[in-house]
């Protein structure tokens, strides 16, 4: 069964985000309003309603050395549209990735990056050395 995930977040601003995801990273907007909206994360709906104020902590966590958020949301992309996707994203972020090869020459193998949007979130994009070994 192919399936489609959907997540919504706060935004403390519709427009600065909408922008981000369009522009930046050339993501479509889907329905909308003044308060909230809906975009195309590669055929999965992320949902972003405005809101006054929110608080949204989270501790980090070490892995191969490298420090990450622990609560992050991406998408997993074979090699062409990961690298296409890291091109998009570097002309314009040099500060906000973190570029790494996580189990390197061990099974599950994956390249990932992040990058952060103006809302705090960390997008993280993937691919795999073995595509099939998604969920080994």
């Amino acid at each position: 069964m192919k399936a489609s995930f959907h997540i919504s977040l706060p935004t403390r601003s519709i427009e600065n985000t909408k922008e981000f995801y369009t522009r930046d990273l050339g993501f479509e907007v889907g329905r909308s309003s003044d308060g909230w909206l809906d975009l195309n994360l590669f055929d999965n709906q992320i949902t972003f309603v405005l809101v006054d104020d929110f608080l949204f902590k989270y501790p980090d966590y070490t892995l191969d050395n490298e420090k990450l958020p622990s609560f992050h949301f991406g998408v997993v992309l074979d090699n062409d549209a990961w690298d296409k996707m890291y091109d998009t994203i570097n002309k314009w972020s040099l500060d906000t990735i973190i570029k790494k090869t996580f189990f390197e020459d061990k099974n599950g193998e994956q390249n990932s990056f992040f990058v952060k949007d103006p809302n705090g979130y960390y997008i993280e994009f993937k691919t795999f050395k073995v595509h099939d070994e998604i969920f080994m």
